[in-house]
């Protein structure tokens, strides 16, 4: 997330995998408003096979997995955000919403004193 010139990004690890991150969790939102991995990586602009590594990395990183698989045909195919998948999205966006009081803090404001509005050039 951008707060003027300060960008805040908080990721999770497990191992050197990346466990959660902001994409992750955007993909997790847009399976739950997809319905489906395919779906999702379409709404988010990313390739099937993307979207299915992110999914399988998540899956791999925490316990219960994030997304179960409907495998089949009909109404009950595609895929779905479990219970852990929920709990874990919803902790990671308060993570997001706490990190962002730190614009406010008076060590930010100092910082921000010493920033350019954009990089001197090398002519």
């Amino acid at each position: 997330m951008k707060l003027g010139p300060l960008w805040l990004k908080i990721q999770v690890a497990c191992g050197d995998a990346l466990a959660m991150g902001p994409g992750k969790a955007d993909l997790l939102e847009a399976i739950i408003t997809e319905g489906s991995i395919s779906g999702a990586g379409r709404a988010l602009g990313m390739s099937y096979r993307r979207a299915w590594l992110l999914v399988d990395e998540m899956n791999r990183c925490f316990d219960p997995v994030l997304v179960d698989t409907l495998k089949g045909g009909g109404l009950e195919r595609g895929a779905k955000v479990s219970a852990t998948g929920l709990a874990v999205l919803e902790a990671y966006r308060e993570m997001e919403r706490e990190a962002a009081a730190i614009a406010e803090r008076p060590a930010y404001a100092r910082l921000r004193t010493h920033i350019r509005d954009q990089p001197v050039t090398n002519d």
